[in-house]
C-alpha cells in the first residue's frame, strides 16, 4: 500500500496533492439538498425517475417540511409559482446538473432498492428523499468539479509547467468560492457547471490543434449545450470559438476566404449538434411552463444595460448605473459587501494574469477574456438580484475559474526570482486562509457574523482574526454538525 503511494506520488505529485485535499473535503463535507436553489435542482431527478411526471409539488412541500427554515414556503409553493398553461408548479432550475446526477441517483436507487429486497437496509426509505439520494448527488457534484479541476490543471501545462498549473489550480479551488460549493451546499449547479466548463475548454482546445477533423467540432457544440443544460448565462462561453475563429482570419487573410468555404460544414455540425443536445431543456421548459422557453421568474431580472456590471467585481458603490435609466431598486446594498473581488481577492492576480496571457498568447487569451467580459455584462444585467443577497461569495463567477487558473499560472511563471516566488506563494496561502476564515464564519459561527448576507465592516477583520481563538474554544463542539445544519441533523 505505502508503495502504492509512493509511486502515485512519484509520476505526479501534484495530482497527488490535489486528490489528497479532494478526499479530505469529502470526509468534512454537508452532502445534504437544503434551500430552494438545490431542492429545484434535485427535483427534476427525483421527479422524473421515482414519479414519473414533473409535478414538483410534492418535492417542494417534503422538504420545506424538512427544512422549515429553508424559506421553500416562501418562495416555491406561492401561487404565483403556478404556471397557468399547465397548473404545475414553476422550476426555474435547468436540467443538467439532473442530467450529470442520473447515473449517481440511478444506481442509489437500484442498490437500497436491492437491498430491500434481500432484507437489508429495510430502515432507509427508497423513496428519493432518504440520505443515500441526496448523498448520491453531493458527491457526485463533488467529483465532478475535482474532475474538472484536474481537466484545467492538465491543459494549463501547454502554456507554464506543471509546478505552476498546480499552484494556481489550488489557489482557485481554496482561496474562492468554489471550495464552498464543493463541500457546503454542494447541489447547487456550480460543482457540475465547473465541470462542464472545463470540458468545453478541452474541446475548444481540441478543435484548435485538429482544425481539419470533424469530432472537435461536434465535441463544441454537445459542450456548449451541456452548458446551457447546467447554467443557462454559460451559452455565453460560445464567444470563444467564435472569437477564436475571427482572430484566425485576422491573422492570416490571404487564406481566410478559403479557410472560412472550408469550416462551413464543421460550423454547421457544430450548430445541430447543439441544437439536438439542448432539445431535452426545451422539453423541460414545454412540460413544465407550457412554452419551449424560460419562465417569466428569469426574463424579468434582465436589465440589458447591465447597471451593476462593475458591482459585480467590486461595490465601492452599488447603485445602478445613471446610464441604464434605474431610478431606484428595491434591495440596498452596503458597499464593498458582494464584490467578487472583495469576497475573493486572488481574483484580481487571476485577471491580471488573463490580461497579460491575451498579450502573450492572443489566439488563446483575447478568446477567454472575452467570455469573462460577457459574464461580467451578464451577471450586472440581473438587475433585481445581481447582489446574490444570502449567497455565500459571489458565486456566478465559479465557472470562469478554467480561465483564472491560466492566468494566474501565467502570472506565477513571471516571478522568476525566488523571493518573489516565495511572496507570492506566501500571498496565496494568506488568501486561502482569508477565504477559509469566511467559510468558517459563514457556516459554524452563522449566527454570530451572518457573512452570508455580506461581508461587514469593519466587524470582519475582528471575526476573521479571532477565529482562532474561537475554534480554540469551541473545542470538540466544532465537529458537531448540528451547528451548520440549521434544521438539525
Amino acid at each position: 500500500m505505502y508503495a502504492t503511494i509512493r509511486n502515485m506520488y512519484k509520476r505526479d505529485a501534484g495530482q497527488f496533492l490535489l486528490g489528497v485535499l479532494f478526499v479530505f473535503s469529502l470526509v468534512i463535507s454537508f452532502p445534504r439538498v437544503y434551500a430552494t436553489d438545490e431542492v429545484q435542482y434535485y427535483a427534476w431527478m427525483r421527479s422524473i425517475w421515482i414519479d414519473q411526471d414533473v409535478n414538483f409539488e410534492n418535492e417542494y412541500r417534503t422538504f420545506a417540511a424538512l427544512n422549515p427554515k429553508s424559506g421553500i414556503n416562501e418562495s416555491l409553493l406561492q401561487p404565483n409559482r403556478i404556471r397557468t398553461k399547465t397548473n404545475l408548479y414553476g422550476n426555474i432550475a435547468p436540467i443538467g446538473s439532473a442530467i450529470l446526477w442520473a447515473p449517481w441517483f440511478v444506481g442509489a436507487d437500484v442498490l437500497l432498492r436491492g437491498a430491500h429486497m434481500v432484507g437489508v437496509g429495510l430502515h432507509i426509505p427508497a423513496d428519493g428523499y432518504s440520505w443515500p439520494y441526496q448523498r448520491a448527488v453531493c458527491y457526485s457534484s463533488a467529483l465532478y468539479a475535482f474532475v474538472g479541476l484536474l481537466m484545467v490543471r492538465r491543459l494549463t501545462q501547454r502554456w507554464v509547467p506543471p509546478w505552476h498549473s498546480t499552484v494556481s489550480t489550488l489557489a482557485f479551488w481554496l482561496a474562492t468560492p468554489l471550495v464552498f460549493y464543493m463541500t457546503v451546499q454542494m447541489p447547487f449547479a456550480h460543482a457540475n457547471a465547473f465541470f462542464v466548463s472545463a470540458l468545453f475548454v478541452r474541446a475548444w482546445l481540441w478543435q484548435r490543434d485538429k482544425p481539419d477533423r470533424w469530432e472537435p467540432w461536434a465535441a463544441i457544440g454537445a459542450t456548449l449545450a451541456g452548458l446551457f443544460l447546467v447554467r443557462e448565462q454559460l451559452i455565453l462561453f460560445a464567444i470563444i470559438p467564435a472569437m477564436s475563429e475571427i482572430l484566425q482570419f485576422w491573422k492570416f487573410p490571404s487564406s481566410s476566404l478559403a479557410r472560412a468555404s472550408q469550416s462551413i460544414k464543421y460550423y454547421l455540425l457544430c450548430g445541430a449538434t447543439m441544437l439536438v443536445c439542448v432539445s431535452p431543456q426545451l422539453m423541460a421548459y414545454m412540460a413544465v411552463n407550457g412554452q419551449p422557453s424560460p419562465a417569466s421568474e428569469v426574463s424579468s431580472k434582465l436589465n440589458w444595460c447591465s447597471p451593476h456590471a462593475i458591482d459585480t467585481l467590486i461595490d465601492f458603490d452599488p447603485s445602478p448605473e445613471p446610464v441604464c435609466g434605474v431610478v431606484d431598486e428595491p434591495v440596498r446594498i452596503p458597499a464593498w459587501s458582494r464584490g467578487a473581488l472583495v469576497w475573493s481577492p486572488i481574483l484580481l492576480f487571476g485577471i491580471i494574469g488573463m490580461l497579460l496571457f491575451a498579450r502573450a498568447y492572443p489566439l488563446y487569451g483575447i478568446p477567454m477574456l472575452a467570455a469573462f467580459i460577457l459574464q461580467v455584462w451578464l451577471n450586472g444585467a440581473f438587475g433585481t438580484t445581481w447582489h446574490l443577497s444570502g449567497a455565500f461569495g459571489f458565486r456566478r463567477y465559479i465557472e470562469c475559474t478554467p480561465f483564472f487558473i491560466v492566468g494566474g499560472a501565467y502570472l506565477l511563471q513571471m516571478f522568476k526570482q525566488r523571493y518573489t516566488t516565495v511572496f507570492a506563494l506566501c500571498v496565496v496561502g494568506l488568501l486561502v486562509l482569508w477565504n477559509m476564515g469566511l467559510i468558517l464564519n459563514g457556516t459554524v459561527f452563522n449566527g454570530l457574523t451572518n457573512v452570508r448576507r455580506g461581508l461587514q465592516w469593519p466587524e470582519l477583520w475582528e471575526w476573521q482574526i479571532s477565529l482562532p481563538q474561537r475554534l480554540w474554544e469551541l473545542g470538540g463542539a466544532f465537529f458537531d454538525r448540528c451547528r451548520v445544519l440549521k434544521n438539525g441533523c
